[in-house]
């Protein structure tokens, strides 16, 4: 039996009943709302409605990335219990956590010699760094090793395809990705822009997009290009949203009535307090396996 721990971040967008039925450990990430500090623990301390319900109200977000210090305590939890870790972590392109996870398991090795703790770098986001989770639990139930395990993260890290939309520009604005006069004029006409993660976990802009059912169609259109096997796609498919569960349920329905051979229902997830502080409402997320990025 393999008993080392397989350890994520809070980011990964996914229940907390599934991350402990799948036997995966998480470390939380921390956001300030109107000055005051909460954990990002999957609606534990403040359930999401209340936070975006907050957002729209005008409060003021922030966020923090895993110290090192956290990761030492959280990965000693596990050490002094004679554990082995595979964390794998938040994408480097959008934080530095990746770089925190590292630094501490460098030194909690110089602490247990006889533990071995490994960090990758996931290049996902969201509830895509679930979907990639999910498939690293089901390897791991199969029977590999860490180090097996390992492998096989590095080699497929780039094969979980992300297509997302915002349907209010004022969260751009706010974070400072679209200009306030871009922001006022998409506004009015309606525009949605469409984005990805690349190669190297970075977001990146593809398209604008006028309309949210445009919008939807373009990323079922991405689905349907990029999927493994195309239209016999028979993996998981896992979408995620910010306060708008409608156009998320809208958006499952289009990808099951095009994708008849998927591996259960589209999985609907929420967007966390991480993550949701930076889009604010409004957001829709598809995640799906498909050939290596480029």
């Amino acid at each position: 039996m393999n008993d080392y721990v397989l350890s994520c971040c809070s980011t990964v967008d996914l229940p907390a009943a599934q991350l402990e039925q799948r036997n995966i450990s998480f470390v939380c990430y921390h956001y300030t709302l109107d000055g005051v500090e909460y954990p990002d623990d999957l609606g534990k301390t403040m359930n999401l409605a209340e936070f975006y319900q907050r957002l729209i109200a005008g409060a003021d977000a922030t966020t923090s990335q895993v110290s090192v210090g956290q990761f030492c305590d959280y990965f000693e939890s596990f050490l002094k219990e004679g554990r082995d870790i595979l964390h794998i972590s938040l994408s480097s392109g959008i934080s530095g956590t990746y770089t925190s996870a590292c630094s501490a398991a460098e030194m909690m090795r110089a602490r247990y010699p006889e533990r071995v703790i490994e960090v990758v770098d996931s290049l996902c986001a969201s509830s895509g760094y679930g979907l990639f989770m999910d498939g690293a639990a089901d390897k791991r139930d199969e029977g590999l090793s860490l180090e097996e395990l390992r492998q096989w993260a590095e080699e497929h890290k780039t094969e979980v395809h992300h297509w997302f939309f915002s349907s209010d520009l004022h969260w751009y604005v706010k974070g400072g990705r679209v200009s306030a006069p871009a922001g006022m004029i998409g506004g009015i006409l309606g525009i949605c822009p469409v984005l990805h993660v690349d190669d190297e976990g970075k977001l990146c802009p593809m398209a604008k997009v006028r309309t949210k059912k445009r919008a939807m169609k373009a990323m079922l259109d991405r689905m349907k290009a990029e999927a493994v096997d195309t239209l016999g796609y028979s993996g998981k498919s896992y979408l995620c949203n910010s306060y708008c569960l409608d156009d998320a349920k809208e958006m499952a329905a289009m990808v099951e009535e095009a994708f008849p051979r998927l591996d259960g229902a589209v999985q609907i997830c929420d967007i966390g307090t991480v993550i949701g502080s930076h889009t604010g409402p409004g957001t829709i997320a598809l995640f799906f396996w498909g050939g290596k990025k480029r």
